[in-house]
């Protein structure tokens, strides 16, 4: 567990190439026709959208936009201002291994019930449990000199604010979110994460317990079942050989077989 932990990079973008200027020009025009489909890499091009790592904060003007496409992105990061697209029902950064997380914000855009992420890149996804950068000596920057609670909106600085992880259902994935928070009131009102993820808000290291991934969860239960077996005297009579049909497979040996075919899958 806690594998891979990495830095988290800041300025991440280059906002004066040509690329980022034609990003937010395409914002603008999204918003003023009043599209509801947002897909940067058709206005773009393979190119230049390879070049983009974040979105513009002018997102937050995208408020008729119910669907975004992100297939193989290069992105780093997306700004809280994601929280602002009211109208977003379906999300898809599929393939953007460099996204590892996601700010809270998303969670109240209420009519996204609907998401496709590449969930191995992400923080603490059961696959594979990939560390939490400590946010103590690693915060996270956005543009600008001040940030919004994630929870209730107040604008403070850096030093102010208290970021945590938390991992929390985002459309029809579970996603780990970084959370600005203002006070320990506004902690006490995140949301309990799903089973099988951290249970609170944290600020993530090394030494962050996680539960067990996909294989260690899968080495467990073959321990446990070939314990069992160990522990289990069979006496097999002449009238048990005589009863039990020869081609009939037991239970015994189905359950080691399909979890390994599952495993390798």
């Amino acid at each position: 567990m806690n594998k891979r932990i990495s830095k988290i990079e800041n300025d991440v973008q280059d906002r004066n190439s040509v690329a980022w200027k034609k990003l937010c020009a395409y914002v603008d025009k999204v918003a003023a026709e009043n599209r509801d489909e947002f897909s940067p890499v058709e206005e773009l091009g393979q190119e230049l959208f390879a070049q983009i790592h974040t979105l513009p904060e002018t997102i937050s003007k995208l408020t008729k936009v119910k669907k975004v496409w992100l297939y193989g992105s290069k992105l780093k990061r997306i700004p809280p201002e994601i929280g602002q697209m009211e109208a977003l029902e379906y999300f898809d950064p599929y393939t953007s291994y460099d996204l590892h997380w996601f700010p809270y914000e998303i969670t109240k855009c209420k009519n996204l019930k609907d998401s496709r992420v590449s969930t191995r890149a992400l923080y603490g996804n059961w696959k594979n449990r990939m560390g939490f950068p400590r946010l103590t000596h690693n915060p996270v920057r956005y543009s600008g000199d001040t940030v919004n609670c994630s929870v209730c909106g107040k604008t403070m600085t850096y030093e102010q604010t208290n970021q945590l992880w938390i991992s929390l259902n985002v459309g029809t994935d579970v996603l780990p979110l970084l959370t600005n928070l203002c006070s320990k009131e506004c902690e006490r009102k995140l949301p309990t994460p799903p089973k099988d993820y951290v249970q609170f808000a944290h600020k993530g290291g090394a030494d962050l317990e996680q539960p067990l991934d996909e294989d260690e969860r899968f080495e467990l239960e073959m321990k446990s079942y070939d314990d069992s077996q160990s522990e289990t005297t069979i006496v097999t009579t002449q009238n048990d050989i005589n009863d039990t049909p020869f081609d009939k497979p037991t239970d015994r040996k189905e359950f080691p077989l399909l979890k390994l075919i599952r495993k390798i899958w």
